[in-house]
């Protein structure tokens, strides 16, 4: 061979670890039905979570149904080698019509063209979602509001990740998407580990990592693209490890004394761990007209199924609507009182207020009323700062007329009388046995409040959690009346189950109890403040006539429920004779609680989880988000550290191609080592000496002959190739700007541009 035709072999050879050179086919995709798939199944497994937040229902087949057929119009559209802006624009168009058809069909032009008045509607569903998902508590039952928002939400995005994907070829970043919309159930309602979520979660975005890297490799790469592919599976798997781990690790938010944030209020309950830790927290202050100040309510649970009570969901009026006099039969009396309350560290979507609200003044229309149970709930306003008066109705049977009605006939069709099939049949005996001697229904209740109060039951923060019944189940009940020691969850609970056992309607109220007494007045009323050690649940039964009847059943807190005898009142007292001392109005304490309260020092916790908002769980978030944020850094530091292992003249070079795809320097699968070392000396600062002595390396072990001579000599050259490689690296990225340094360190375009692609075959935008 002649000296000339030796150089156009040398300046035409394909520099180790490159992919050979074959024509690029334009406009014809290349494996995108794998990636259509792999997208497809992590959009709909993201979903799975969702049902913790939203009921199942239609929205889960229709948001899975119409991001495939926008995925597959995709993938048809590329087959038809229409291009890429066009492809995402005529998904915009299908999606725009899909939904205008389906929600607006109305209001829209043929059915499925957008008006006014379309946008006018989309607009108000949005806000009567965000309204549901602020005062509601999940699961939330199906609206068409909240159908809206999630079909529409994650079709757009099954848009926006066809994009990112097929067209950008960015699974990593739409791995992170999904990532972080599986994230957001873990954060809005914490629970344990959804494995089956997460596994179904993890399968779906390896596949699509490993999906689109098939779609670069070729059948002769495929095995020398185990290390790349490795690594981008690595990034998705340590990805998806990490979200889950930061979706449960946040710390649950707990009040801290003197933090100066706001307190809110978990209307289930959900006590656990926070229960024990959190501190007293003042919320709110109030005072009024009465004897004694009310317990004030902030959500009801009426339904049980075995293992849970959850809030009650009904309908709300705007306030005037939904606040009626209280209806009793014609021979019960019903006293008024006024209560003004300041609320000053409440951050709420509940307004604490008395039972039965009939008048609230001071807080404005964006405020409304469930009938059912006279709760007071916004979705755009926040109790915190809310200063308001209460006009309430109490109802004040005498002793002798609540004897004589029956605990039957509940005011709503809310099921508030059945029992769990597997109900432990002790509950039942027990509340049998203690109620053996009783006449009326209301002798029976006060016989179980009085059980519950005696000597045989604590108070106990402790004993739930030792001996594992620190929950709400019937199971959690019947450990609890074996065991005897609790807190207000498990004597509420036990209560209203008991009664439920005895045909008596009852359910559970979330609230406050009724504070300490400040030595302050205000026009001559007992000021009273309310701190967050003060949160409560206290069972309530409804009588004929009468209506629900708070009962008093945790030992050493509030007041037990006690009506008088009409014959019991001095006539002329001055004194309400039918007034009851009941558990809707104990008297507030001036020594700092109820005067039976336990001391419990620092950690007292008389009711479900008061959580406050403290910086905690967002610097978590952030940690989380700047975990995922500096993977691909990360990854390609991996990647990098394993081409310096591997310690051969072309890992060498492999490395200084990763390194210009990563500043943006094109990597052409036709350049030949010497031209392409010419071109970066040129273009991108590479040291000229190092870059010649690494070229000539390259170029010895692709055309050097026998390769078995002098191992120990090529060894040493790889090793001086790798340390010129490194050097060469520091040299370019010296040369850049700060900020394009930084990208190209934090944002390593090699993960997923291959030397040789049409991708790498072009300079990055500045």
């Amino acid at each position: 061979m002649s000296a000339r035709e030796a150089q156009s072999v040398r300046e035409t050879a394909v520099a180790p670890g490159t992919p050979p050179t074959r024509p690029v086919r334009r406009g014809r995709p290349r494996g995108e039905f794998r990636l259509t798939l792999a997208l497809w199944i992590g959009l709909v497994m993201t979903l799975v979570p969702l049902t913790r937040v939203v009921a199942p229902g239609p929205w889960i087949p229709g948001a899975a149904a119409l991001s495939a057929a926008l995925l597959a119009l995709g993938f048809l559209l590329r087959r038809l080698r229409v291009p890429a802006v066009g492809v995402t624009l005529s998904l915009l168009a299908a999606w725009t019509a899909v939904i205008t058809g389906a929600f607006f069909s109305a209001d829209a032009l043929f059915a499925v063209i957008p008006t006014g008045a379309v946008f006018g509607e989309a607009a108000r569903l949005v806000e009567v979602a965000s309204a549901e998902i602020f005062v509601g508590v999940a699961p939330l039952p199906v609206s068409p509001a909240l159908a809206f928002v999630i079909v529409a939400a994650l079709s757009l995005l099954a848009v926006a990740l066809d994009h990112v994907v097929l067209t950008a070829r960015m699974p990593l970043l739409a791995g992170i998407a999904l990532v972080a919309v599986w994230l957001i159930p873990a954060i809005a309602v914490p629970a344990g580990v959804d494995v089956i979520a997460f596994a179904l979660l993890a399968a779906s975005v390896l596949y699509l990592i490993r999906a689109e890297t098939r779609t670069r490799e070729s059948a002769a790469t495929a095995a020398r693209s185990g290390g790349v592919t490795a690594v981008a599976m690595t990034i998705g798997a340590v990805a998806i490890v990490g979200a889950l781990v930061a979706g449960n690790v946040l710390p649950t938010p707990v009040a801290g004394a003197g933090t100066g944030v706001a307190a809110s209020i978990d209307p289930t309950l959900n006590l656990g761990a926070d229960l024990r830790r959190r501190s007293d927290v003042p919320v709110l202050t109030m005072h009024g007209d009465a004897t004694t100040l009310p317990y004030l309510r902030v959500a009801t649970l009426s339904q049980f199924d075995g293992q849970v009570w959850m809030p009650d969901r009904t309908r709300s009026v705007a306030l005037p609507d939904g606040l009626e006099p209280l209806v009793v039969a014609p021979d019960v009396a019903v006293t008024e009182r006024r209560t003004s309350i300041s609320v000053s560290a409440l951050s709420s979507s509940a307004l604490p207020v008395p039972y039965a609200a009939v008048e609230i003044t001071g807080i404005d229309d964006t405020w409304r009323t469930s009938p059912y149970s006279r709760t007071v709930l916004s979705g755009r306003s926040s109790a915190q700062g809310q200063n308001y008066e209460v006009l309430s109705q109490q109802a004040t049977p005498t002793l002798e007329q609540i004897q004589s009605t029956r605990a039957a006939t509940a005011e709503s069709s809310i099921d508030v009388t059945s029992l769990p099939e597997d109900t432990p049949a002790v509950i039942g005996e027990l509340a049998a046995q203690v109620t053996a001697g009783a006449g009326s229904d209301y002798d029976k209740l006060l016989a179980l409040q009085s059980w519950f109060r005696g000597p045989e039951f604590a108070y106990s923060l402790d004993a739930p959690v030792e001996d594992g019944f620190d929950d709400q189940g019937t199971l959690a009940v019947a450990e609890f009346l074996e065991v005897k020691k609790g807190y207000c969850v498990h004597f509420a609970g036990a209560f209203a189950l008991m009664a439920r056992a005895l045909d008596m309607p009852s359910r559970i109220v979330v609230g406050f109890l009724p504070g300490d007494l400040t030595g302050e007045s205000v026009d001559g009323e007992p000021v009273s403040q309310v701190t967050t050690s003060q949160l409560h649940a206290w069972p309530e039964v409804y009588f004929e006539g009468i209506g629900w009847v708070a009962f008093e059943p945790t030992k050493s807190l509030g007041t037990p429920t006690r009506f008088a005898s009409a014959a019991d009142t001095p006539v002329g007292s001055g004194a309400d004779p039918e007034r009851p001392t009941d558990a809707a109005s104990p008297a507030p304490s001036s020594t700092g609680g109820p005067a039976d309260r336990p001391d419990q020092g620092s950690v007292d916790a008389s009711g479900p989880a008061v959580r406050v908002i403290d910086l905690r769980p967002l610097l978590t978030v952030v940690g989380a988000v700047l975990v995922i944020a500096l993977l691909p850094g990360a990854a390609g530091a991996f990647r990098r550290w394993l081409l310096r292992r591997r310690g051969t003249a072309g890992a060498a070079w492999r490395y200084l191609q990763d390194t210009a795809i990563d500043l943006g320097v094109s990597v052409s699968a036709s350049e030949t080592p010497r031209a392409f070392g010419t071109r970066l000396s040129a273009v991108a600062d590479a040291p000229p000496t190092e870059t010649a002595r690494l070229v000539g390396a390259v170029e010895r072990e692709s055309y050097g002959g026998d390769r078995a001579r002098d191992r120990g000599t090529r060894g040493t050259e790889a090793r001086r190739a790798m340390a010129d490689a490194v050097a060469i690296r520091q040299a370019m990225l010296a040369a850049l700007p700060p900020a394009a340094r930084v990208r190209a360190i934090a944002v390593p375009r090699s993960l997923v541009i291959r030397p040789g692609s049409a991708f790498a075959d072009r300079d990055a935008p500045a």
